[in-house]
């Protein structure tokens, strides 16, 4: 059965490493950034949440709060959620998102979104009750740093 459980600052090492391993290819956050997120779960503006099956962390997802004029209230997003091949189809995934809504409606959270690029992703989501807004483009675009602003 899968157990998925907050993280605190203390726990936040294997799960780190797991979502290093799939979207920074294996290569370690900068140290200034690993202590931001530990500022963030300490002023619960970010919660990690990590999946167990059989003693090991098999997923990870990070949700983020925040308030939104849209919304008259909070909001959250799923900033990353990772489970390992091995595990998927397992319920790994939807044990996460399970928690996630349960984790919201405690925090009274009446709408969280989710981006993703994969495709199969999108299907997961999908068949988990989550609906593509059409309304809703995303756009980005990169900035450069100066020096002084690489320290969070």
């Amino acid at each position: 059965m899968v157990e998925v459980r907050r993280v605190g600052d203390r726990y936040l090492d294997e799960p780190l490493k797991l979502l290093e391993k799939f979207v920074r290819d294996g290569e370690p956050s900068p140290p200034d950034f690993v202590r931001h997120i530990r500022k963030e779960l300490e002023r619960e503006n970010i919660e990690v949440l990590a999946a167990y099956l059989g003693g090991s962390v098999l997923g990870v997802a990070v949700l983020a709060f925040r308030p939104a004029i849209s919304v008259g209230g909070r909001f959250a997003s799923v900033e990353e959620l990772y489970v390992e091949p091995e595990a998927r189809s397992r319920g790994v995934g939807r044990a996460l998102l399970k928690t996630i809504e349960e984790r919201c409606a405690s925090r009274d959270v009446s709408y969280v979104e989710v981006q993703t690029t994969e495709e199969d992703a999108v299907g997961f989501y999908r068949d988990s009750g989550y609906e593509v807004d059409s309304e809703v483009r995303v756009l980005s675009r990169s900035v450069e740093l100066r020096e002084a602003d690489v320290s969070l």
